[in-house]
């Protein structure tokens, strides 16, 4: 039955996904998933980092009646949402996803995605009720759940005091998104951490190192457990204001190089 399977695998779960600061909504996403198996047609959560998208692959992996669907409004999106879906369910699913385009003086253009996450961050509202920043000249394109767009258009007025309007546009207005990316061939010592960042963003050891300590970089999305850590091919490795970088081939040494994301 499905609710002995959830009764039998939900904590095991949670428990492995709090290993990586993810247990808490480890258990939101069962908790949605139940609902859909308990006679929904479909069940959506908030926007949510691309290596969460594994918790929900693992839930759905227990609950063959369901399956998982993903949007973030627009193709190649980074941060999404997840959708339980009753396999007996074959019409659409509403995510609730709204783009708004942030307008302001083009003589402002040093404004940058880091302004734009700290203003609507500054009005207390939860990383998990807004999605991609994509920018653009004179302006960005936020995606956001519907339900929070009045509020930003009464009260998200201004980043870093420059004023700013806020115009809903289709999502289909939105082109899909094209990574930059970079090959780098390197030779370290170790798969540690520390030496993977450094030689993969070109800074020095200790820096890299310091950047780990000061919670600037993660690992496949989570907070790095320190400069020792070991990592792995196929991790995705990011450093605040540097960009990310997947480790392609370890055992040749092998990083790409991705430009700063939409997230």
């Amino acid at each position: 039955m499905i609710e002995g399977l959830f009764l039998k695998n939900r904590d095991r779960i949670i428990r492995y996904y709090q290993g990586t600061d993810n247990g808490e909504l480890a258990a939101r996403l069962i908790d949605l998933a139940d609902s859909t198996a308990k006679g929904r047609p479909y069940a959506v959560s908030e926007f949510v980092s691309p290596g969460a998208v594994q918790i929900g692959e693992t839930i759905q992996a227990h609950v063959p009646s369901l399956v998982l669907r993903t949007s973030g409004g627009y193709e190649g999106a980074e941060r999404v949402k997840l959708a339980f879906v009753s396999v007996d369910y074959d019409g659409p699913v509403d995510f609730g996803i709204t783009a708004c385009k942030l307008s302001w003086d083009d003589r402002y253009r040093l404004l940058g995605h880091r302004d734009v996450l700290g203003s609507l961050m500054s009005l207390g509202i939860d990383r998990g009720r807004f999605g991609d920043i994509i920018m653009q000249d004179a302006g960005a394109v936020l995606l956001a759940e519907t339900p929070l767009v009045p509020y930003l258009q009464q009260n998200f007025t201004k980043i870093a005091m420059v004023p700013i309007t806020i115009e809903e546009i289709p999502l289909s207005d939105i082109a899909p998104r094209q990574e930059k990316v970079k090959e780098i061939k390197t030779t370290v010592a170790s798969l540690r951490l520390d030496a993977i960042v450094s030689s993969g963003f070109g800074i020095s050891r200790t820096k890299a190192a310091d950047a780990v300590k000061g919670e600037r970089v993660q690992v496949n999305w989570q907070p790095a457990k320190g400069p020792s850590q070991e990592v792995r091919q196929g991790d995705v490795i990011s450093l605040r204001g540097k960009g990310r970088m997947e480790l392609a081939e370890n055992y040749r040494n092998v990083a790409k190089k991705v430009e700063p994301a939409f997230c």
